[in-house]
């Protein structure tokens, strides 16, 4: 029976810590660390994601400034209001949520954002630190608290074969880069329709699965021993919340797995904090959070 890699419990464990540590900066008389979130519309989705974005600031003391922009927000409007956060000062953090309306050009959008205030890593900047090893890079959210929960766990990864499917900036993307950047470890990184994916899966020491397709991933295309990681989250027709793996059948054969839901969307969010006091730390002259310097 595989070892259940909990995110909702060690995300936990961070934000308590992240808490204590502002709590000390507040006492030297500094102030709090903080956040912009801009949503545009009125995506459902978008909607809970930004709530539990700023639940989770709020636990753990950064200011977090919600901007909810009605959906027909020109595409100047959004980037002025960028550029006036860029320049304040005390802001740290500027997130724009994703998907934008599609009058919204979304790669002139993620590049007008400062690279320094860049909390979700996508400014070409930081993909660019990331691809090619350079210190400094601001990592996407979804790896960094992956690769978290693999070191918090004390699963092996070096020199370990890696399969990612899924090829996003968001996820596969950095995510492979991640594993390159550090472990040496061969990656493969597959699309959904990939030719004969199992030829795939079925090598991975280490399986990161993040397509948004229920049960893409069956037992009879893992490997006894295997580490999965589910990044998909997809709701049943009656509701019910599954990942992208068959999670009932490949946790029989697996090393360790991730449940869905408290696997790894638990972990997003608190390395979006972890980024957040890590770029409030430089600004300050400290080093960047231990566990954000990878």
């Amino acid at each position: 029976m595989a070892q259940i890699l909990d995110g909702k419990a060690l995300a936990k464990r961070i934000r308590e810590d992240l808490k204590k540590e502002i709590d000390g900066y507040l006492k030297k008389g500094m102030r709090n660390p903080s956040l912009v979130v801009i949503l545009v519309g009125d995506d459902p989705a978008s909607k809970v994601y930004v709530e539990n974005k700023r639940k989770a600031c709020k636990e753990v003391g950064i200011n977090s400034l919600v901007f909810n922009l009605p959906a027909e927000t020109t595409q100047e409007e959004l980037l002025n209001l960028i550029k006036k956060f860029n320049e304040d000062d005390d802001i740290d953090g500027i997130l724009v949520q994703l998907p934008l309306p599609s009058h919204i050009n979304t790669q002139k959008v993620i590049q007008a954002i400062s690279p320094e205030k860049d909390v979700d890593g996508f400014h070409p900047l930081n993909m660019g630190k990331l691809a090619t090893g350079m210190d400094g890079a601001i990592i996407p959210c979804t790896p960094l608290g992956i690769w978290i929960m693999l070191k918090h766990y004390k699963i092996p990864t070096f020199k370990r074969d890696v399969v990612v499917v899924g090829a996003s900036n968001i996820v596969g993307k950095p995510m492979a880069l991640l594993f390159l950047r550090k472990e040496e470890a061969p990656v493969s990184v597959c699309h959904i329709n990939t030719k004969n994916l199992k030829n795939y899966t079925k090598t991975a020491d280490i399986l990161i699965v993040a397509v948004g397709k229920p049960n893409l991933i069956t037992p009879d295309m893992v490997k006894e021993g295997v580490v999965v990681i589910d990044v998909g989250i997809n709701r049943t027709e009656d509701g019910k919340l599954v990942g992208d793996v068959d999670f009932e059948g490949i946790k029989e054969k697996a090393q360790a797995i991730t449940p869905v839901p408290g696997g790894v969307g638990p972990m997003t969010v608190a390395s979006l904090l972890l980024n957040t006091v890590s770029i409030y730390r430089m600004k300050h002259g400290f080093t960047p959070h231990p566990l954000t310097d990878i």
